[in-house]
């Protein structure tokens, strides 16, 4: 029992901090970036750019009409938490599967929040060598991709793929 408590505080502690992490960070960047030019570190590898996004990751559907966005990127986004949820109690995933779907739900909650409050996300971060270069994106889209490939990598692990 005294194990599982101290698991719950662990992951409790991760969404909080994962959410944490990405509301400071935008409200530093839509104070700090917004309206200036993208500044630009380590012999541009990383580039700190301010974009309001109302789309989705590589702002797909940012043209869509509003009805369409609103259903997909908040209805859509908070029915596929819920689901994460459900499967992650359903299957009891447990060690490195049930961090990974920590990650992917406090990130995915806290874009949802953005579009809630304000129909869109903020990005702000691109990296990349070259010509070669990521999409814009921030923290939150850090921790679903993060918490994504961590359930993915369990998962095809023999220990994992029965949990």
């Amino acid at each position: 029992m005294t194990k599982r408590i101290g698991i719950r505080l662990v992951l409790l502690a991760a969404i909080a901090a994962t959410i944490g992490c990405d509301r400071v960070t935008k409200h530093v960047a839509a104070t700090t970036l917004s309206g200036a030019p993208s500044r630009s570190f380590l012999a541009d590898t990383v580039r700190l750019e301010y974009v309001e996004n109302p789309g989705a990751f590589l702002s797909l559907g940012a043209g869509w009409p509003l009805p369409a966005r609103t259903a997909l990127f908040s209805i859509g986004n908070g029915l596929l938490l819920f689901a994460v949820l459900v499967m992650m109690m359903r299957l009891r995933w447990r060690g490195p599967t049930l961090l990974g779907a920590a990650l992917f739900v406090a990130g995915g909650t806290s874009n949802l929040l953005d579009r809630i409050a304000y129909g869109k996300v903020i990005d702000f971060m691109n990296v990349g060598l070259g010509p070669v270069r990521t999409g814009i994106f921030n923290v939150a889209d850090l921790a679903i991709m993060l918490g994504a490939a961590i359930i993915v990598l369990a998962r095809t692990t023999s220990s994992e793929r029965r949990a």
